[in-house]
């Protein structure tokens, strides 16, 4: 697959802000181009277009698989892997958001809660810590709550909802 300019540029800089994220930047060029690709891609078609080694694609692919972005698909006559990525923007963020709480925020709200209970017991403790602690709870769990109240919107509502953002913003 040979890519234009615009593609490269697009891919390199989706590469360097996934490392902005916390995500390998190899894995989200690879995003990247599966998103842009216009059919399925076997894993030497991404060794060769993003000039990367054949362990890095394996590993990033199973990554992408991992996270739901990425499936296989299969080619009649070619018994490789070949592989997509969602198209819909809407469903990748969707994606995105939904496994970013699984891995972070679920386990810092179960961290969290833990540290409430043992500070209610925590005689040492000042207040004032005590209630800081029970601030950063609260809004952790508001804001898990808010995701799940917006999470199954459609996207065309989802879409309304977030372009209303400012406008409520200033009315209120």
């Amino acid at each position: 697959m040979r890519l234009s300019p615009t593609e490269q540029k697009y891919i390199l800089h989706w590469g360097e802000m996934g490392t902005r994220w916390g995500v390998n930047r190899t894995v989200a060029q690879i995003h990247a181009l599966l998103f842009l690709a216009n059919r399925p891609m076997h894993a030497e078609e991404i060794v060769e277009a993003l000039n990367v080694a054949r362990s890095n694609v394996s590993t990033s692919l199973k990554e992408l698989q991992s996270w739901g972005l990425v499936k296989v698909s299969h080619v009649l006559g070619d018994r490789r892997d070949h592989f997509v990525a969602l198209q819909d923007v809407w469903e990748i963020f969707r994606v995105i958001i939904e496994e970013r709480k699984r891995r972070e925020i679920d386990p810092t709200l179960s961290a969290l809660r833990e540290c409430a209970i043992e500070a209610e017991q925590d005689r040492t403790m000042e207040d004032a810590t005590r209630e800081r602690m029970a601030q950063v709870l609260d809004f952790m769990e508001m804001l898990a709550s808010s995701y799940e109240d917006y999470k199954h919107l459609p996207p065309a509502t989802l879409k309304r909802f977030i372009t209303m953002g400012g406008k409520v913003a200033r009315m209120l």
